[in-house]
């Protein structure tokens, strides 16, 4: 089989175990008995990841490049991504609840390369002069990784604020540190609790991995008032909580990506920043996820208001990369799209 043969292969049998996984991962949540289904969902994603890996691979022998120069390798990268970072959440998260949300974006991704693109799209070609320099691999690399971190983590805030729709949710210990004011927090949440029969406390859950502390609800109803149930509660707290780290695993990534962009513009067109509209809403997206942080950290904001945030950047994450490219203008269009 040679590499063209082999890149066919690998970028249809990528969407179809992502595919399987996404309805693995569904059933499993779907009927929580059924306990083989979430390990089995966790090897498809790994399968499908190594599939993508070695499609890159095959493509970069193929190419004599590093495989990001048009938008069939990019998406493959993007959609590799994810999956590296879903495995990295689940782990952290030890919660099936990780592939429910994002198997169904890197499968989306992967159908779009493999299916949607036009088959002139999808060949190996020349790299431009602009693109042949070493910064190639440097600035784009990290840029999609930083795509695909904030995205998983945007995505589960999304998957938060689906656990938590009704109900103003505020969670405290997820981005506060360790230790007494968690233990602290938690005498006066304990004690209060019989004063306030809108406010429910949960403890941690024993797993070893996320600590569910201290989640209060309160509804926003007026009447007939719900609560939240402790499932619901320390499922929204883990939610709540790998978002914030996955986030800010990304939102470095994405601040050493556009120094380096700086750089590598300076080398090639003169200046380290020229507005491009590519430029522009890289500077939109690390400004919301500054923002995030910002209220997380700094400003102490839990629950559904930052979470509304990080859901706004998994939109304006998609502008930035590919939603800009269908404007066919600026220094970074490449003819992806024109």
């Amino acid at each position: 089989m040679d590499l063209i043969s082999l890149q066919n292969f690998l970028d249809n049998s990528s969407f179809l175990i992502l595919f399987l996984t996404m309805l693995i991962y569904w059933s499993g949540a779907a009927f929580p008995s059924l306990t083989w289904l979430p390990p089995l969902g966790t090897a498809g994603v790994a399968i499908a990841n190594l599939s993508m890996a070695t499609l890159l691979g095959a493509r970069w022998i193929e190419g004599g490049y590093f495989p990001l120069s048009n938008l069939y390798e990019s998406l493959f990268f993007l959609a590799w991504g994810i999956t590296a970072v879903h495995l990295l959440a689940e782990k952290m998260s030890r919660s099936p609840l990780v592939g429910v949300v994002t198997t169904p974006v890197a499968m989306g991704i992967t159908a779009f390369a493999a299916l949607s693109l036009p088959t002139e799209m999808q060949h190996s070609e020349p790299l431009v002069p602009a693109l042949k320099s070493n910064w190639l691999m440097m600035h784009v690399s990290v840029m999609m990784l930083s795509y695909a971190t904030l995205m998983v983590g945007a995505v589960l805030a999304i998957a938060f604020l689906v656990v938590t729709r009704g109900q103003n949710v505020e969670l405290k210990g997820s981005s506060v540190g360790t230790g007494g004011y968690r233990d602290k927090l938690g005498r006066q949440l304990l004690n209060n609790n019989h004063k306030n029969p809108t406010v429910a406390v949960a403890e941690s859950n024993g797993s070893g991995g996320t600590a569910v502390l201290n989640a209060v609800a309160t509804s926003t109803m007026t009447t007939n008032e719900v609560i939240l149930s402790p499932q619901r509660l320390s499922l929204a707290d883990t939610l709540d909580n790998i978002s914030y780290r996955i986030i800010g695993l990304g939102f470095p990534l994405l601040t050493i990506g556009i120094i380096a962009g700086g750089v590598w513009a300076n080398e090639a067109w003169g200046s380290y920043w020229s507005w491009d509209p590519k430029e522009t809403w890289a500077l939109i997206t690390w400004l919301v996820f500054a923002a995030y942080l910002h209220s997380r950290i700094t400003k102490g904001w839990q629950g559904r208001k930052p979470a509304i945030l990080a859901a706004s950047g998994f939109v304006v994450v998609w502008v930035c990369y590919l939603g800009v490219n269908l404007l066919g203008k600026g220094l970074h269009s490449y003819g992806w799209f024109f």
